[in-house]
């Protein structure tokens, strides 16, 4: 393989790449306890922003789609942040460990927090709008039929961890 079909493959899996690297460098930093609440932070976020009566309210006075897209983005983001942190508040901290102590459930739990983004930014949020992923990625994440699946897979991989 030369240099430039590696470059083209990086480029088109940066964006998986880097979404699963901060989630993996998050579990190891912070422990499996602090991804949990991410991932069920997520679909609580999913399921709220689904919902939200104020989007055209906030996305009334964008110029154009990106700054819309960018938008919807911020409004998905606070609704995340807010009920990670709901959820670091109700769930009990059981989990004391080392930084490398149950690297494999870390792993998986990094995965599972990969998946949710890359499914919602196919399916619920404007991400493709700001950024192309490559279309092996596309076909992976963007087809109709498999979203659901791609939403229980972190569910099952909360079980098995």
């Amino acid at each position: 393989m030369d240099t430039a079909t590696l470059a083209t493959v990086v480029q088109e899996y940066l964006f998986l790449i880097l979404v699963f690297f901060c989630f993996l460098m998050y579990a190891i930093t912070v422990g499996r306890q602090a991804i949990t609440n991410i991932i069920l932070g997520l679909y609580f976020a999913l399921l709220i922003s689904i919902e939200f009566p104020f989007y055209e309210v906030i996305l009334g006075g964008a110029s154009d789609e990106k700054t819309k897209s960018i938008l919807m983005l911020i409004v998905f983001g606070a609704f995340s942040i807010g009920a990670t942190v709901l959820f670091a508040r109700l769930m009990p901290r059981e989990y004391s460990e080392k930084k490398f102590e149950g690297f494999w459930k870390k792993l998986l739990l990094a995965g599972g927090a990969t998946v949710l983004v890359m499914a919602f930014s196919y399916h619920a949020l404007p991400v493709t709008d700001l950024i192309t992923p490559g279309s092996p990625i596309q076909y992976l994440f963007g087809s109709e039929g498999s979203f659901f699946w791609w939403l229980i897979a972190p569910i099952i991989i909360l079980f098995i961890t």
